[in-house]
């Protein structure tokens, strides 16, 4: 790259990084949140002196650590405010916007989106120049190429320490990856000067570059934090390198990648004669190395133990639904947990304030296709059959004590007759969770269901709690597994890894729940399914979008979404219920029948409904970068 001083590489000091002194031999550092929450003390410190001392060395390395990637929006600022209080996932089949003013409806779903908009806005779905990908990697390179010069220090914690930055460096550079392709390649820390060349590497280099990475740091690390991980949870072991190589090598292995053709011909076509946004053909061996990882970590898991999915303490939905809330949004005593990243501030409630604010604005409904994704409580699929007039779609005779489908469903979006406060939450038009809303199409029950996930019964709920976003979970790494087991003609051991996630929130198998789909043999249907059972695991967590995006899923994109109207139909008119607590059989006189109504969305209408333009599968580079012609291609399609 010949590149002038901008924010891509900042000036580092450890001012830069706002890094301070806080410590002191009877005050040792913690990296879980009693560190987070330390206040500053001192002045800036110089490089000299960070690497003098372990304290300030270790300090240095867990300011890098708080540049990790956070999913959720939760402040107003270029990161935190994600794409003006938008999520990417949002751009997904699952979910839609309801929101006008972010990033999605403004910049996305309207279609206005193109390459300048990532030099003039922090609308964009993932900034190149604004995530502080580049900081926190520069960040580990300075330490890594610094922490031999510590003099308190024991070697092996040096080794590890080292190890811990490489895999931050990986896990930026694949939250890079995966929204741009082939990167330039930063294999140290650049002095500041005038002028230096990191042309964009091959995307295949690029994957190369962070699995060697985690192959360098993997036999450096402990495979868990055992007695440690209530201090230390978020810092990376074995499990979380060796999982993030999982997760890195199935989404490369993937058609967007990796294929006989590229994504996109539009011109400019620099970045496919290049190899920058394919292979150039297909490689099965990708998926190879995928199946290899996965065998790997598997291995090391039975022979190590700790980590496991959280289990239910017994067989209801409520039990179920409990052992899935702690698997994605509890930290403590969490044992499912890989790689997790949190805010600084236990107590700071502009997260969880502004995190509710703009669920309630509509960022973030669910969509009717999403929420038909979720199989019955036998898993079995769900059917339009449960849609018609007088169906119980979600409670057997709107019983909240008789749930009917995959527990899941229930912890992910609010539907009519799920428990809610005090009463059972009344979704129909008119009822006290959807006062006009749906029928306006606006606000958080646009289209008849509300977000669950992360925001639980709204603000209230979050406060005083850490918001911990679950960047890697062992369900993830399962699924993938059984993809890479699929992808090799192994269908019925992808099924066992799949029926191992769905046993956690007791339904039966999936070929046992699909007799007719002939999933042991029918390896598209299979995909389909693995795909299906990955959003409804791992829901609002980065994953549908990209799904969607490295199958290249056209089909999905362009799909027109709906919303579920839901009228009482006994005859009480669209009004709230008078009662406050219980369920029908207690208050008889509860609506318990309703007719649905499935209707398309149309606000925040996505441009690509009616006609998917394949270069929206990669983001655009910023213009200004591109123009320094140090060697970065421009993605096609964006001029």
């Amino acid at each position: 790259m010949k590149h002038h001083l901008n924010k891509w590489f900042v000036a580092l000091s450890v001012g830069a990084l706002g890094l301070t002194a806080t410590t002191s031999c009877v005050d040792p550092i913690k990296f879980g949140d009693s560190f987070l929450e330390k206040a500053p003390s001192t002045g800036d410190m110089t490089q000299d002196t960070i690497f003098n001392k372990a304290d300030y060395a270790r300090a240095f390395l867990w300011n890098a650590y708080s540049k990790l990637y956070y999913g959720l929006a939760t402040n107003w600022n270029t990161v935190d405010g994600k794409m003006n209080t938008g999520m990417f996932e949002v751009l997904s089949d699952c979910w839609q916007s309801h929101n006008s003013w972010d990033g999605l409806n403004r910049q996305y779903y309207s279609g206005a989106y193109k390459a300048s908009n990532e030099d003039s806005t922090n609308e964009t779905r993932f900034g190149y120049n604004k995530e502080e990908c580049w900081e926190a990697i520069r960040a580990s390179w300075l330490f890594i190429e610094n922490v031999e010069r510590v003099p308190d220090m024991e070697e092996s914690e040096k080794s590890r320490l080292s190890a811990e930055a490489r895999v931050l460096i990986a896990s930026r550079y694949f939250d890079l990856f995966r929204h741009f392709g082939g990167l330039p390649l930063v294999d140290k820390a650049y002095e500041v000067q005038a002028t230096y060349e990191v042309p964009r590497a091959t995307a295949e280099a690029t994957v190369d570059f962070m699995i060697d990475l985690l192959d360098q740091a993997i036999p450096n690390l402990p495979w868990d934090l055992g007695e440690d991980d209530a201090n230390w949870q978020g810092r990376f072991t074995k499990a979380a390198a060796m999982g993030l190589k999982c997760k890195i090598l199935c989404f490369a292995a993937r058609p967007l990648f990796n294929d006989n053709e590229p994504y996109c011909r539009e011109e400019p076509q620099a970045a496919v004669e290049n190899l920058q946004v394919w292979y150039g053909s297909y490689k099965p061996e990708m998926w190879k190395r995928c199946l290899t990882a996965c065998q790997e970590f598997f291995s090391a898991l039975k022979s190590n133990g700790f980590y496991s999915l959280m289990q239910a303490d017994g067989t209801t939905c409520k039990d179920y639904r409990s052992a899935f809330n702690k698997a994605y949004f509890v930290r403590e005593n969490n044992t499912e947990l890989l790689i997790s990243t949190r805010i600084i501030g236990k107590y700071n409630w502009d997260w969880w304030y502004y995190w509710g604010e703009w669920v309630t604005f509509g960022g973030y409904t669910p969509t009717l296709e999403y929420m038909k994704m979720f199989p019955m409580a036998d898993g079995k699929p769900f059917t339009d059959d449960y849609l018609q007039d007088g169906a119980h779609p979600f409670f057997e005779g709107n019983d909240v004590n008789q749930p009917v489908r995959d527990p899941r469903l229930y912890e992910t979006m609010l539907v009519n007759g799920a428990s809610y406060g005090d009463h059972t939450a009344e979704l129909w038009l008119g009822g006290r969770e959807n006062v006009s809303d749906t029928e306006k199409e606006n606000g958080q029950t646009a289209t008849g269901f509300r977000n669950y996930k992360f925001f639980k019964e709204g603000k209230s709920s979050l406060a005083g709690n850490y918001l911990e976003w679950p960047y890697l979970r062992l369900a993830e790494v399962y699924l993938i597994y059984a993809e890479a087991l699929l992808k090799d003609g192994q269908l019925a051991e992808a099924i066992k890894q799949v029926d191992i996630v769905r046993a956690r929130v007791g339904m039966k198998g999936l070929a046992e729940s699909n007799p007719d789909k002939n999933l042991t043999a029918n390896a598209d249907a299979l995909l389909e399914e693995i795909l299906r059972e990955r959003a409804c695991e791992l829901g609002l967590e980065d994953v549908r979008f990209f799904d969607m995006i490295s199958y290249k899923r056209a089909d999905l994109f362009e799909k027109q979404l709906h919303g579920l109207k839901i009228y009482r139909n006994d005859g009480g008119g669209n009004t709230p219920w008078t009662g406050s607590t219980g369920n029908a059989s207690e208050f008889p006189e509860k609506p318990a029948n309703f007719k649905y109504e499935p209707f398309p969305l149309s606000g925040g209408a996505r441009v690509w409904w009616n006609g998917f333009n394949p270069k929206w599968y990669l983001a655009a580079f910023p213009p200004s970068e591109v123009n320094k012609g140090y060697g970065l291609t421009q993605n096609p399609g964006w001029n």
